[in-house]
């Protein structure tokens, strides 16, 4: 019977064993944002600021960011088992894209009531504003510190980062439009503040939509141009042709490539394909790599080498 052997990359283990190490710094971040999401929260509705509210709203999400991190730091380490042959790498993109699309409803309602307080303003008292404001900067560059301990090569840990560093300019705002208020009484700018927090939530959860979304339409990595890449393999000695040339993203930091490759009849197919392999990790770092390899004159027999994570050798 065929036997199936999964080759494990060690890039694999050392991202499992980095999201294993995050999980303590998310938690403590966790426990920060939600103590003060609720002071916040509070103070926005007794001093009748939506914006103090809609950075609230922005703050869950950031705490439904660091509690999606946190289940997917544990599912990305389980190992590919079952129909699940690549493992669960794409846990991450998930959870940042529910993150991305989360943000972007919550912009959306907020865009709304600002837009309804700006014709009807509501009075708001710009003292605690301020003061809450100020406090959340504090609270945020505390956070933004125990994350940036984290990996930030994983998607889900990227968008919380990125949310806490945007939380700063929502803080700002809402800092601004308190002293306005204290000043000159002019109750509209509380509304111009949320306004600005909406476009800072739109910004960030786009950004982490469209990251997410090259995941899932399997696109080539970020910044690899596949056409160029094809020719620098179909430039490696040996090489008659390539097709079929393929290249994804499994998940944040782990890539994939397939591709069909002649071999001139005087060259040995195995030793062709090692020399692409070991191209691709060092000079790309993509480590899972199929090529079905033959040679281009059919007068010499044909050799497969299907190399990747997978390997069905005929016994």
């Amino acid at each position: 019977m065929p036997m199936i052997h999964h080759d494990r990359h060690d890039h694999i283990g050392q991202a499992r064993s980095g999201s294993a190490a995050d999980a303590p710094w998310l938690l403590a971040a966790l426990v920060v944002i939600l103590g003060f999401m609720v002071a916040e929260v509070t103070v926005g509705f007794v001093a009748h600021s939506l914006a103090l509210i809609a950075d609230g709203g922005h703050m869950l999400t950031d705490a439904v960011g660091i509690g999606l991190g946190l289940a997917a730091a544990h599912l990305v380490r389980r190992p590919a088992r079952g129909a699940f042959t690549y493992g669960f790498a794409r846990v991450d993109a998930l959870s940042g894209q529910i993150n991305g699309v989360t943000l972007i409803l919550l912009a959306i309602w907020f865009v709304v009531e600002a837009v309804r307080r700006l014709v009807h303003p509501q009075i708001a008292d710009g003292a605690p504003m301020t003061i809450v404001a100020l406090v959340g900067v504090v609270v945020s560059i505390v956070a933004t510190s125990l994350v940036g301990r984290a990996d930030r090569e994983s998607l889900s840990v990227r968008g919380v980062f990125l949310h806490l560093l945007t939380d700063l300019w929502a803080f700002a705002a809402t800092a601004v439009a308190g002293i306005v208020i204290m000043l000159t009484d002019w109750h509209r700018a509380d509304a111009v503040a949320s306004l600005v927090v909406a476009a800072v939530m739109v910004w960030t959860g786009a950004r982490l939509v469209r990251d997410a979304g090259r995941i899932f339409l399997e696109a080539a990595p970020a910044g690899t141009d596949p056409g160029g890449l094809g020719d620098e393999l179909a430039g490696v000695d040996g090489v008659a042709e390539l097709h079929d040339l393929h290249v994804w993203e499994i998940g944040v930091g782990e890539s994939a490539l397939s591709a069909h490759v002649l071999v001139r009849a005087s060259y040995d197919c195995h030793d062709v394909s090692a020399r692409m392999r070991r191209l691709l990790a060092a000079a790309h770092g993509i480590s899972h790599v199929t090529l079905q390899t033959d040679h281009a004159d059919h007068s010499v027999d044909d050799c497969e080498d299907a190399h990747g994570d997978i390997h069905v050798p005929l016994s």
